[in-house]
């Protein structure tokens, strides 16, 4: 057991490492990043992704984070439209006033950063009914990793999720 406890307590920095200063460190990889998912072994990342999503999950407290919503803004799609309004008991029409706008790829998106529901607090005000693409955000575990490479490039320079996954995949 002696002999053991070196090992783990240098895997738990080794670990903690990782994350530390991850914003510069992802900037200085973006293009091994953008090498990886060039031609990525498809069936052997779709294998890893569960296992990192969740430890990376395990490492991470997006509610000390809130990175996405601080800076970006997730699709609202039609469906996202007409629960979030009305949960508002608003007209889809008096939502998108007010919280939308469409951006160049024509799709409608939040008008201002932070997200109108992010709160000080970084808890969502419509956690229960937000978005999907806020559900499924960092998307870590789906295809969508590999399928939408400058995506993941993109969101891995503000989500230390995506930068840790990321990482692990491309460790030798």
């Amino acid at each position: 057991m002696r002999g053991k406890r070196p090992f783990l307590q240098g895997l738990l920095k080794d670990m903690s490492d990782l994350l530390h200063n991850w914003e510069t460190k992802s900037a200085e990889h973006q293009k091994q990043y953008k090498n990886f998912l060039q031609r990525p072994d498809k069936n052997k990342v779709l294998k890893q992704l569960p296992a990192l999503h969740e430890e990376a999950f395990s490492k991470v407290d997006c509610l000390k984070c809130a990175n996405c919503c601080k800076n970006y803004s997730p699709r609202f799609k039609a469906t996202d439209i007409k629960r979030i309004s009305k949960h508002f008991r608003m007209k889809e029409g008096e939502f998108i006033d007010q919280y939308l706008l469409m951006d160049d790829e024509g799709d409608y998106v939040a008008n201002r950063a932070p997200c109108p529901f992010l709160g000080a607090d970084n808890y969502c005000s419509i956690y229960e009914v937000r978005p999907s693409d806020c559900q499924r955000f960092p998307y870590t575990d789906e295809d969508i990793l590999i399928k939408r490479p400058r995506v993941t490039q993109k969101n891995s320079t503000f989500c230390p999720i995506v930068y840790y996954v990321l990482e692990k995949l491309i460790a030798p």
